[in-house]
C-alpha cells in the first residue's frame, strides 16, 4: 500500500484537487459569487490579506472546470486589483491552471477529459491530436483570445507533447493572450468571439 501511494501520490493529489474544486465551485455558485461584480469583489476582498490568493484559486478553478466563466473572472481580477496586479495574478494563476489541466489529462487520459469537457467538445478537437502541426495550433490557440484554451489544454494532454514544451508555450503565450482578452472584454467584443468562434 505504501509503495502504491508513493508511485501514485501525484495522481492522487490531482484527483483530490479536481474533487475539491468541483465541490467548492458548486458552493460558490450557490452563494451567487458569479452573478455580479459586486458579489465577486465582496467575496474576494472579505479574505483580507489572502484576497489575492483567494482570487488565484478561483482563477485556477475556472481553468480546470469549464462550468466557471473564465472571461468575467479574468476581468474581475483587473477591476479589483488594478491593471498591473490584476495582470500578475491572472497570469500566474492561469498558467498554473493550464499546466495542472495538462498534467491531469496526461495522467488520467481520454476518459477523464471527456467527462470534464464533454463528448461534443472532445469530438470537435480530437482530430487535431495526431496532426503534425499540433504544436503550431497550440501556440496560436493559447496566444490568441479566440479559442477555449482550457479545453485545448485538456486535449493537449492527450498528445505526445512533453510537459516542458507545453509549459514553455503557456508561459510564452499566456501574457499577450491575457492582455488581448482583457482588452476585448473591456471593449465589449466578447460577443463577437462567442458568435463567430
Amino acid at each position: 500500500m505504501k509503495e502504491y501511494l508513493k508511485k501514485n501520490v501525484f495522481n492522487i493529489i490531482s484527483i483530490l484537487i479536481l474533487i475539491l474544486f468541483t465541490v467548492y465551485s458548486i458552493y460558490l455558485y450557490r452563494i451567487g459569487m458569479f452573478s455580479s461584480l459586486d458579489n465577486f469583489r465582496n467575496f474576494i476582498l472579505s479574505k483580507g490579506k489572502l484576497a489575492p490568493l483567494a482570487f488565484m484559486i478561483v482563477n485556477i478553478m475556472q481553468v480546470a472546470l469549464p462550468i466557471i466563466p473564465g472571461g468575467p473572472v479574468l476581468i474581475f481580477g483587473v477591476v479589483i486589483f488594478g491593471s498591473f496586479w490584476g495582470f500578475i495574478y491572472n497570469y500566474v494563476s492561469i498558467c498554473f491552471g493550464c499546466i495542472l489541466v495538462f498534467t491531469i489529462s496526461k495522467t488520467f487520459g481520454k476518459n477523464i477529459v471527456i467527462r470534464i469537457i464533454g463528448e461534443e467538445k472532445y469530438e470537435k478537437y480530437h482530430h487535431k491530436l495526431n496532426d503534425k502541426s499540433y504544436e503550431k495550433f497550440l501556440f496560436w490557440s493559447i496566444l490568441l483570445p479566440l479559442f477555449p484554451d482550457d479545453l485545448i489544454c485538456y486535449i493537449s494532454g492527450l498528445t505526445d507533447i512533453s510537459i516542458k514544451k507545453f509549459s514553455y508555450i503557456i508561459l510564452l503565450c499566456k501574457g499577450p493572450s491575457i492582455i488581448l482578452y482583457s482588452a476585448a472584454w473591456f471593449l465589449g467584443f466578447d460577443f463577437v468571439f462567442k458568435r463567430f468562434f
